[in-house]
This record gives structure tokens, C-alpha cells and sequence, in this order.
């Protein structure tokens, strides 16, 4: 049997706003367990001195100057972000690029192969959260991830419901592949206390922070609210009745979801959901909204609520706090599937579509010299 070649380094696209730093350092740490090395290639707003840190101890990270696409008020403003991947990618001797925004894709002429994974993007967040199409101001959006796409020789998604989302924006792709989230975190039963906790991006009115806050003037325990409320172009959202915590680290998140009896997630759009992981993982009981995400991935391991309605979000945390024997339930139940997403699994599975990836530019460039 012909063994397929693997990357001993790559490039990897990284950003300092949302979620996508932690899918990046996480996995990095795996595949450098793996012997595959990792260079960083930096957009939007430079990262703070704690996550430059913790990127210069996994690989190289190189903060590069052009826009994230969803940041960019243009197609124009992206023209340098395909070149100067391009160089870098030459610089450093990378085997393979693994993009992190398809948009990145466009524009770049590369030798190597390019795996593109699609977190989240404008086009299906607008289908999710505002129940139509793309509005004209961002219709270069659609276009450019469409192309960024097409031009990726393997597209990598974190659920089958963002699968799904993803091919009917974009139409049906031959190279595409679901590959799960993971956490390093080890599964715990700590002691809990008496609050509920919830971490996104509250300005993002997909993550639904309003609807939460509502619902915190009927709960019976505190609901602290960890995240930016004011977003890099001006977004914002007011908590009043739940306890804002602000933007904290990753270790201080973790700290308050070890202690946290329930977590709470009100997505109206979400790709996968890392919170909820991390929150089951380290033993709390899961209420969650009822989209098609969560329950692919949670199933019977989470109470399921309508996340426009903010009485049935408080009532279902409310339910929970008084029923210890129903907390105890979720709470084992969401921890057992919580063991399936582990970094081992993830890093087999992003290895093998580096491999394939390698392997079909190999016989195209056999098949361009006979």
C-alpha cells in the first residue's frame, strides 16, 4: 500500500477577534505532537502580548497588514491578502496552507496545496439570523467566498449543519469534509456553586446576547455574561440584567465555566459552538438553543429552547436550578458526548485531508509532465 506523504510544515491564516485563535492554537499544538510545524500568518487586529505569547510557543507567527474580509468595506480592501500569503508561504517553505477564511484563497498563487475550513461567513450568518439573502452592500462577500472556495483543494466545515448552510450558498463541493471541533480541557466533576454562565461575542447579534439579558430579569440564579460587547466596527449591545464579566482570557473563562452549574447558549447562528464543549466538558448542564447545530452535536445531552423566546430561556434555567437530580443527568450525559471531540480525533482527521490534498497535486503535476 502506497503510503500517502504528510506535511512536515504548513501555513496556517489566524485571527485575534473570535474563535478561530483557539480552534488555531489548539490544533497546531496537535499537529506539532505530530511533527508538523506550524507558521501563523496573522490578520485584522493584532493580537495582545498573552496570545503572541502563547502563538511563539507552538510555531512562527507573522502578523500580516491586510483586512479580515468581514472587516473590509470592499472587495478592493482584500487584494493584498492572496499576495502577501503567497510570499510568506515562499519565505518560510511551507508543504501546504490551511486557511481559515475561504476569502483568503482568492487572489493567491501558490505551488502548494491550499485547505480552506469555513468557520462562519457573512452569507449564511445573514441566511441564519436575518432570514434572507446577503444584502447588496455585502454582495462581494458571497462572491469572493465562493471563489475562495472553488479555488481550495479541500474545504473543511466543524458540523453537518454548517455543511449544509455552506452548500446551499455555495452549491454542492466535491473536496468537502466535516471535521469536529475539539478541547484539550480533561473532563472534570468539580464542586459547583449557584450561577449560570454564558461567553460569545455579545455584540454579534448572532450569538442572541439580548435575548439572554431579557431573560436574566426572570432567573432565580445570577447569569454572568463573559465577552466583548462592542464590536471592532461599532456593533454593540447593552447588558443590563445580566452581570458582565467583559472580555476575559481564555484561562479566566475557564475558571468561571469550572465553577458554573449551568451553561447557557442562545445562538441563533452558530458552526459549532466551542463554549458548549469546554462548558460540558468540565461538568455543567447545558441549555441551549434550538437550532440545528446543537442538536446534531448535543442531542438528548441539553435542554433545547426556542431562542427568541426569552421566558423560555429563563424558564428552562430556571427548571434546572431547582432540579438538582435533572442538572446531575444533563450534566453526566453532556460530559460523556463531550469525550467523542478530542484533539487526537480532530488532528487524525485534519492530517488525512492534508494527506489527500498532497497526494492529488502530486498526480496532477505526474499527470501535467507525461
Amino acid at each position: 500500500m502506497t503510503r500517502l506523504p504528510v506535511p512536515r510544515r504548513i501555513l496556517m491564516t489566524v485571527d485575534a477577534v473570535g474563535g478561530v485563535w483557539r480552534y488555531a492554537m489548539d490544533l497546531a499544538r496537535g499537529l506539532s505532537a505530530a511533527g508538523i510545524t506550524t507558521v501563523f500568518a496573522g490578520f485584522g487586529p493584532e493580537p495582545d502580548d498573552a496570545k503572541r505569547r502563547e502563538a511563539e510557543a507552538l510555531g512562527k507567527l507573522v502578523w500580516l497588514t491586510a483586512p479580515l474580509d468581514w472587516m473590509a468595506q470592499s472587495e478592493r480592501d482584500l487584494c493584498e491578502v492572496g499576495p502577501q500569503i503567497a510570499a510568506l508561504a515562499a519565505r518560510e517553505g511551507v508543504d501546504l496552507l490551511h486557511l481559515n477564511l475561504p476569502s483568503q484563497a482568492v487572489d493567491l498563487v501558490v505551488e502548494r496545496p491550499v485547505v480552506t475550513v469555513s468557520h462562519s461567513c457573512v452569507v449564511t450568518w445573514f441566511s441564519a439570523v436575518r432570514g434572507h439573502s446577503v444584502p447588496e452592500p455585502w454582495a462581494w462577500q458571497e462572491r469572493v467566498n465562493a471563489e475562495g472556495l472553488r479555488r481550495s483543494d479541500a474545504v473543511v466545515v466543524p458540523s453537518g449543519s454548517h455543511a449544509d448552510m455552506i452548500t446551499r450558498s455555495y452549491g454542492v463541493m466535491l473536496q468537502l469534509s466535516v471535521v469536529y471541533n475539539a478541547t484539550r480541557l480533561p473532563a472534570e466533576t468539580p464542586r459547583k456553586e449557584p450561577f449560570v454562565f454564558a461567553a460569545g461575542r455579545w455584540w454579534d447579534d448572532g450569538k442572541n446576547g439580548r435575548a439572554l439579558d431579557e431573560a436574566a430579569e426572570h432567573t432565580h440564579w445570577p447569569i454572568l455574561m463573559a465577552g466583548p460587547t462592542r464590536g471592532p466596527s461599532g456593533q454593540q449591545v447593552a447588558l443590563l440584567a445580566a452581570k458582565s464579566k467583559g472580555e476575559l482570557s481564555h484561562s479566566d473563562t475557564m475558571n468561571h465555566l469550572v465553577k458554573a452549574a449551568i451553561f447557557v447558549s442562545p445562538s441563533i447562528y452558530e458552526p459549532f459552538g466551542l463554549a458548549a464543549l469546554e462548558a460540558a466538558r468540565l461538568g455543567a448542564a447545558l441549555v441551549l438553543s434550538d437550532i440545528p447545530t446543537y442538536r446534531e452535536l448535543w442531542q438528548d445531552a441539553a435542554l433545547f429552547v426556542d431562542p427568541h423566546d426569552p421566558r423560555a430561556i429563563a424558564d428552562a434555567i430556571n427548571r434546572l436550578s431547582h432540579d438538582s437530580a435533572l442538572r446531575l443527568a444533563l450534566s453526566t450525559r453532556s460530559q460523556a458526548v463531550s469525550s467523542a471531540f478530542t484533539l487526537e480525533r480532530q488532528v487524525n482527521d485534519m492530517t488525512r485531508i492534508y494527506q489527500r490534498a498532497l497526494a492529488r497535486q502530486s498526480l496532477h503535476a505526474v499527470a501535467e509532465s507525461s
